[in-house]
């Protein structure tokens, strides 16, 4: 009976044991990057984002809202790789960016970056967007942009951004999510608000599942199925040269296979002798006798 309860309390520990250790990889490779489902703070975190001076190409499907700063690699990756697959479920997809603040004395935006921010968060130029992330961030110098350092109204735009975000983490917060960047929210089929501190790449799957976005898009220029498209030809498109109009060329003359007996070309029927004219009989002069 000693040996019974033994062996029983050993099978227990390792089951405990077990069980702990499929929990802790459950949480450690594949809850942790779900995205949460915002119960809290809805209404607030709604208002944000439609007040909030966000960047969009266009499309007008259902907004997913990408939040971060431009030195962050992980978002700079997120819009590259993920936002073409949105955009080809009908997602359309909005950015917001801002300027971090100085934390500890030590700057974490640079001048040109505040020039852009506040020129952004103004303007919504799409354009400027799109040159700015284009450019590395050492060669960015915001030339033609005017300066947000010294201006009061633009020092308070770039502030916007900040407090912006800094709310957003707030209201957020409540649900459990650690902010992180790029910060995804959306809302899924059923209009329910999810968020997603989307830093790590192992999340970007669940908001694909979520919003029936596809895994991988064809390249511009690139037909679904891999397929290059035909090459054009001169008169095939609009603006092109025409095509010159060229006599028809006579067939060849076909030559006869080695050994062949040639054939003889059929004989012309000879044209008929033009008629000629009878011959008219000569007048002769009436001779007079006396």
């Amino acid at each position: 009976m000693r040996r019974f309860f033994v062996w029983s309390a050993l099978a227990a520990l390792i089951g405990l044991v077990l069980a702990i250790g499929a929990f802790w990889a459950y949480q450690h490779f594949y809850a942790r990057f779900q995205p949460v489902t915002v119960t809290r703070n809805q209404t607030a975190i709604q208002r944000l984002l439609d007040e909030s001076s966000w960047l969009s190409a266009g499309g007008g499907g259902e907004p997913l809202y990408i939040i971060g700063y431009r030195d962050s690699a992980a978002m700079q990756r997120y819009e590259r790789e993920e936002a073409p697959k949105l955009r080809a479920a009908g997602i359309e997809v909005r950015i917001v960016v801002f300027a971090r603040a100085d934390h500890e004395g030590l700057a974490r935006s640079t001048a040109a970056e505040r020039a852009t921010v506040a020129e952004l968060w103004l303007t919504r130029d799409w354009t400027l967007y799109q040159r700015w992330t284009a450019t590395p961030s050492n060669n960015w110098t915001a030339a033609g942009i005017p300066a947000a350092d010294g201006s009061l109204a633009r020092t308070a735009v770039v502030d916007a951004g900040r407090q912006f975000a800094a709310r957003l983490g707030d209201e957020l917060r409540g649900t459990g999510l650690q902010t992180r960047y790029p910060l995804v929210i959306w809302r899924d089929r059923e209009g329910y608000m999810k968020a997603c501190a989307c830093s790590d790449s192992r999340s970007w799957v669940f908001i694909r599942d979520d919003l029936d976005a596809p895994d991988s898009v064809a390249p511009a220029g690139v037909a679904p199925d891999g397929a290059l498209p035909p090459a054009g030809y001169p008169g095939d498109g609009a603006g092109s040269l025409p095509y010159p109009t060229l006599p028809p060329i006579p067939p060849a003359e076909t030559q006869p296979a080695p050994g062949a007996v040639p054939t003889p070309a059929p004989a012309r029927p000879a044209a008929p002798p033009a008629p000629r004219k009878a011959p008219q009989a000569k007048k002769t002069e009436d001779t007079i006798f006396f």
